[in-house]
């Protein structure tokens, strides 16, 4: 069952310089992207695929084959939804956002103390503290990688100590130039050296609780090749 054009929002893909739109139906193609099992016929309001939806302008045939190898509607659909950029409604966004904090909130409450008495903070006393001083949440963006950030904030209201670790890891040359801004978002680069292969050597300071998705991360970009190390741990007021 389709829906109306009204409750369409527009799913965007992007590759090379060509854009690709498609109108869906916001819910069924969240679920979509999330996983669920979703009829792509119902998550499609028409069966064009646009260059710019709004404007009313299709993309051409020669590039959509260009790029999805294909003009059939239903896999490039898949692979807009799924790679692609999606509208989210007001309800949408709120839900995620909600769901994202409390994430925020879990990882501080795990990996950081009161000094004033060694235990760690209530998880609503960190809400409100993230309330007070408000601190944005992006709802797209890795929750431990945020945590971070909102860690920073919170010390202007909140006396937090945190349990810190020191990881050194090697890229290789083919991912090392994008490594460094992935690196930086978990914590603080302590040394930094580029090799003579183009491979780059750093050492970064993060709480401890976020060393399993660091290295994760580290992980994908690397395609598994990068060299990590645990140096060491230190206490940080």
């Amino acid at each position: 069952m389709r829906v109306s054009g009204q409750k369409a929002v527009i799913a965007r893909y992007s590759f090379k310089g060509e854009r690709f739109e498609i109108l869906v139906d916001p819910d069924l193609a969240w679920k979509f992207k999330s996983g669920g099992d979703v009829d792509l016929r119902d998550v499609l309001v028409s069966e064009i695929v646009y260059k710019d939806a709004r404007k009313g302008l299709k993309a051409s045939e020669a590039s959509i084959l260009k790029v999805f190898g294909t003009d059939d509607i239903y896999k490039i659909a898949e692979v807009i939804i799924k790679k692609g950029e999606l509208q989210l409604t007001a309800e949408q966004r709120r839900e995620l956002i909600e769901a994202k904090k409390r994430q925020i909130i879990s990882i501080i409450s795990r990996n950081c103390i009161d000094p004033r008495t060694g235990l760690p903070h209530p998880p609503k006393r960190i809400e409100l503290a993230m309330e007070e001083v408000g601190v944005p949440i992006d709802p797209f963006k890795d929750a431990e990688e945020q945590a971070v950030t909102v860690i920073k904030a919170l010390r202007v209201v909140l006396p937090l100590k945190i349990a810190n670790v020191i990881i050194r890891v090697k890229f290789p040359p083919t991912c090392a130039g994008r490594a460094y801004g992935v690196v930086s978002r978990f914590g603080s680069i302590k040394q930094s050296k580029w090799l003579s292969d183009g491979s780059w050597l750093c050492e970064v300071e993060m709480p401890a609780g976020l060393q399993p998705s660091f290295i994760s991360k580290v992980n994908e970009i690397s395609k598994g090749e990068a060299q990590v190390e645990i140096v060491g741990q230190v206490g940080r007021k």
